[in-house]
């Protein structure tokens, strides 16, 4: 028998710390002990980011942070650049758009990833470059640091953001160190905790380009009160108690766990391909693998048979919706567990 598991990019098996710390009584987020255990997470939050600028908790999905980032960084009128090459490159386009940016596509095939020599083509100038690390809807992994490297040197003035919600705690990611100048995540994903916070990274860079917009995503109103262990508006205390013990044991032992979810997908990669399964990325991420369905199966048929075993996978979305199937083991997992899905597979 299968015990039932989350095989989905999120959300996604949670942590026993974060179980252990959802399971304490309710905390008034005025409180001092609230302040320290905010405090506690954000620290450790900028030491994940690798950033000496400002890491914000929001009370929202990893999606807050990318409305977050497009609204506060930039202006009405502000020209930016999207590569296209999956659900959530598309959502990118469309905060933009939203937001009243110019907002110039550049599309790619879904599964493919952007190469530095796609980004010398569109002509200049630009204000940003919005850019998706790990693309979930594909299982595809970008190389944002020379992706970044490439655009500064045509735009050096040019805010370089990053969709990290799928990379990060899952595969190696700097923020300054890689050029990059603000990054969104959330807490349903590599950190292993429920839904309901949004995680915004900004370097120093992009702390001097706050143009704050909004009411309540307004990054400036959240700057003047997180640094004493506030937000400005009622956060999700319990997920930032959560987010705070599960960063105590994970971050000492970042790199293992890193190495560990790259192992875990390629056991599930080497297990498709055994059985004459296509992957769909050209570049693979941990956080995701995903595969064209058979000719011949359908989306609904792959589902009930992981379902019939305990497990909750997921397929497709947008131009790829009834054509792939994915699987993840983002949450908490270890190589056992990736044997077990292996097996399932068969």
């Amino acid at each position: 028998m299968y015990r039932p598991r989350l095989l989905t990019p999120g959300p996604v098996e949670l942590h026993p710390k974060a179980l252990e710390a959802l399971s304490r009584p309710q905390l008034h987020h005025r409180s001092d002990a609230a302040k320290r255990i905010f405090l506690h997470a954000k620290a450790g939050l900028e030491s994940a980011f690798h950033t000496q600028g400002q890491v914000l908790m929001l009370t929202g999905s990893g999606t807050a942070a990318m409305d977050a980032l497009v609204h506060n960084l930039f202006s009405p009128g502000s020209r930016v650049l999207v590569p296209v090459q999956g659900n959530f490159s598309e959502r990118w386009a469309k905060i933009a758009a939203e937001a009243g940016l110019e907002v110039v596509r550049l599309e790619l095939e879904w599964g493919r990833v952007v190469q530095p020599e796609h980004l010398e083509a569109p002509e200049g100038p630009f204000d940003g470059l919005l850019l998706t690390h790990s693309e979930s809807s594909t299982g595809a992994l970008n190389d944002v640091r020379t992706l970044a490297q490439a655009f500064k040197a045509r735009f050096p003035e040019a805010l370089v953001v990053v969709d990290a919600i799928t990379s990060l705690f899952v595969t190696e990611f700097e923020l300054e160190g890689w050029g990059l100048d603000a990054a969104a995540c959330g807490s349903q994903k590599g950190l292993m905790c429920p839904p309901g916070l949004a995680y915004v990274a900004l370097s120093p860079r992009a702390l001097e380009h706050l143009k704050p917009r909004g009411f309540y995503l307004n990054l400036a109103a959240e700057l003047k009160v997180q640094s004493s262990g506030e937000s400005a508006w009622t956060p999700a205390i319990n997920l930032v108690a959560a987010t705070a013990t599960v960063l105590e044991e994970l971050l000492p032992q970042l790199p293992e766990h890193i190495a560990l979810k790259k192992q875990q997908n390629e056991i599930l990669y080497a297990a498709g391909e055994q059985l004459g399964l296509r992957a769909v990325p050209e570049v693979r991420s941990p956080a995701t693998t995903c595969f064209y369905l058979p000719e011949g199966v359908s989306y609904a048929q792959v589902k009930e048979a992981f379902a019939a075993r305990g497990a909750t996978i997921i397929g497709g979305q947008g131009q790829l919706k009834g054509k792939v199937f994915r699987l993840s083991l983002m949450g908490y997992s270890d190589l056992y567990d990736a044997h077990a899905v292996a097996q399932m597979m068969r």
